[in-house]
């Protein structure tokens, strides 16, 4: 059963004495959960500080982006080998803010993804269409077209390592970040279901294995009911990872939810059968 995860996406912001009192509190509070991951994607300039204080906890960190380019003449590039360095788990790869504000690409996305795959690094891949396109009834193709350099684009090595390294998939509605806007359960479920089912055309164990995590303003108040999902396996949360209580709460809430899903599906015991 696919264990939850829960990542903190820090975007711009932070500071060493505020980054400390928030990760000191996380370690604190998250030692003990059953069933989630948790993780922090922190601006590069902060790696260091999260290796250092959270290299003996249960919380993973990471880089919100990495380079196209392994090395050469790119000014203000950070690789994703130089990023391994830092002990990171993960990183985030084709946000949204990236794609709208630094007009990336598929193409780009999909080479982020590989380097970070050579490195040994986790991606959190994310797709999700803009509100225009989903009241254009194009959600769903907007979507496909995202994950069809995941899906179709990655030769045979490079799926092996998105397997060896559990690729992550998020799943981001754009309309609904920073908006306080959601999309309800049964659009996010959908969502998920069909990113999911498009992995299956190419390998269903993976498929079944992968993690789909939800990207679009989640909160304590709608944790649980998109988390119960059954292809809903986490978070991406933006600013919910900079207020310590609710980023908290949110993993106990993916905990609560991982645990209930695996009551319901763990076997019953057999009933004894006693003669008359």
């Amino acid at each position: 059963m696919r264990q939850k995860l829960v990542v903190g996406n820090w975007k711009l912001h932070g500071g060493l004495l505020e980054n400390q009192g928030l990760l000191n509190r996380l370690k604190q509070e998250l030692h003990d959960l059953l069933g989630v991951d948790a993780a922090v994607c922190l601006p590069y300039v902060y790696l260091f500080q999260a290796q250092a204080l959270l290299q003996d906890s249960s919380i993973a960190w990471g880089a919100q982006n990495v380079s196209q380019y392994t090395e050469g003449a790119f000014t203000s590039c950070i690789s994703a080998k130089m990023v391994a360095e830092f002990g990171c788990s993960y990183t985030i790869i084709g946000h949204s803010e990236r794609r709208a504000l630094k007009l990336e690409s598929n193409q780009v996305a999909t080479k982020r993804m590989l380097n970070a795959l050579h490195a040994g690094l986790t991606p959190i891949f994310c797709v999700g269409e803009t509100l225009d396109e989903r009241d254009g009834d194009m959600a769903e193709l907007i979507v496909r077209n995202q994950m069809l350099n995941v899906v179709y684009g990655l030769d045979d090595e490079a799926f092996a390592l998105a397997k060896k390294f559990n690729m992550v998939i998020a799943y981001e509605p754009v309309w609904a970040i920073g908006t306080g806007e959601h999309a309800s359960p049964d659009q996010a479920q959908r969502m998920h279901a069909f990113i999911r089912m498009m992995i299956a055309e190419r390998d269903r164990d993976f498929a079944d294995q992968i993690r789909i995590v939800y990207g679009g303003s989640m909160t304590p108040q709608n944790a649980h009911s998109l988390l119960s999902m059954p292809d809903i396996d986490g978070g991406l949360l933006g600013r919910a990872a900079l207020v310590a209580e609710d980023f908290i709460e949110i993993c106990k809430i993916a905990s609560r939810c991982y645990q209930q899903k695996k009551v319901f599906q763990e076997p019953m015991a057999a009933v004894p059968v006693f003669e008359a």
